[in-house]
């Protein structure tokens, strides 16, 4: 299956956008318009992803994939982490809102593997880690193609070295979370220096991702030797987005000039538009993740609700100012090289 897969499609793939922006609505328009696109799976339970592959498969009869979020493995600080909860606190009275307390840190991964190899879909890709061989091997077996985000050179040979069938190459200017295997911006590089240096240890097909904007830009990365350009800010305001009006909003106005890397929202690094929260907390978040997302979730969806663009993540990439209304399929013919 796997290189027939792209090798059919237009040469963009929506990228797995947890937190509901990625909905199925939004994977189906971008399948039905002749891209690829992955469904996210992170923060959710193997049955909520059951529902969202089931509610995709009733929009669409075209291949996607699924993401998969590796179990979190950091060495946890929990002084550091109970103390930033402490320095939330007027945060959440200013919302009205409760603190959240971190949860499991596996996000279900092992029954969500379980799920999707009883009734796969034709991709399986995994972000903030490797899966064993064990798991990649089945996954083959099942006749499903496997991906593995990779932010280094080094994270490259490792998922070549388990098998896996491709990579997705992130570069830093990729909005929202880095996909490291560890929780780091250690050496961290520009796409189109990432890119040939991943492309120079192996000929494993590669998807290209971070500061995607244009048609120029895809086959900019073509022609670094990716076999598509992998793409979510410039999904975000699509109708068929599940992002809040608030963060379709702030892509557009002109108060957020710029990007920023911060583990303020969830303990791990990740790009957003630079707002109040993000300049605020950026210096004292620790490194924990998922904790630090569990207990900033409820701030943040109080300021989602409230309209409030300065308290809630703005997820976006370099070239958020590339976003428009237009329908998903609109956006992905405006990326397609001619």
């Amino acid at each position: 299956m796997g290189e027939a897969v792209w090798a059919q499609r237009k040469p963009v793939v929506l990228a797995p956008m947890a937190g509901g922006a990625g909905r199925p609505e939004l994977v189906a328009a971008v399948v039905e318009a002749g891209g690829q696109a992955f469904l996210p799976a992170g923060y959710k339970t193997a049955a909520q992803l059951r529902n969202d592959i089931e509610a995709t498969r009733a929009l669409t009869g075209g291949p996607f994939g699924v993401n998969l979020f590796m179990p979190s493995h950091d060495d946890v600080d929990d002084a550091a982490v109970a103390a930033y909860r402490d320095l939330l606190a007027d945060e959440a009275a200013d919302l009205d809102a409760e603190l959240g307390t971190p949860k499991a840190r596996d996000d279900d991964y092992d029954a969500k593997v379980e799920d999707l190899l009883a009734d796969p879909p034709a991709l399986v890709s995994f972000t903030f880690g490797c899966p064993s061989r064990e798991v990649v091997r089945a996954f083959r077996r099942a006749d499903v193609t496997t991906v593995v985000t990779v932010t280094t050179v080094d994270e490259a040979r490792q998922a070549v070295e388990s098998g896996a069938d491709a990579l997705c190459v992130q570069g830093t200017e990729a909005g929202a979370h880095r996909g490291s295997f560890t929780n780091t911006t250690e050496c961290a590089l520009p796409l189109r220096e990432l890119l040939p240096a991943v492309r120079a240890v192996t000929g494993l097909p590669l998807f290209a991702a971070g500061g995607i904007g244009s048609a120029g830009d895809v086959a900019e990365v073509l022609d670094l030797g990716a076999v598509a350009a992998q793409v979510g800010t410039l999904f975000l305001r699509c109708p068929e987005s599940g992002a809040t009006p608030v963060a379709k909003a702030a892509l557009a106005d002109p108060r957020f000039t710029e990007t920023a890397v911060t583990r303020a929202f969830s303990g791990r690094p990740a790009r957003g538009l630079v707002n109040r929260f993000l300049s605020r907390y950026s210096d004292e978040a620790p490194a924990a993740y998922p904790d630090v997302h569990y207990i900033t979730s409820p701030l943040r969806k109080a300021a989602a609700a409230r309209g409030d663009a300065d308290a809630v993540n703005l997820w976006a990439g370099t070239a958020f100012r590339s976003a428009t209304e237009a329908p998903a399929a609109d956006v992905l013919d405006r990326l397609t090289p001619r």
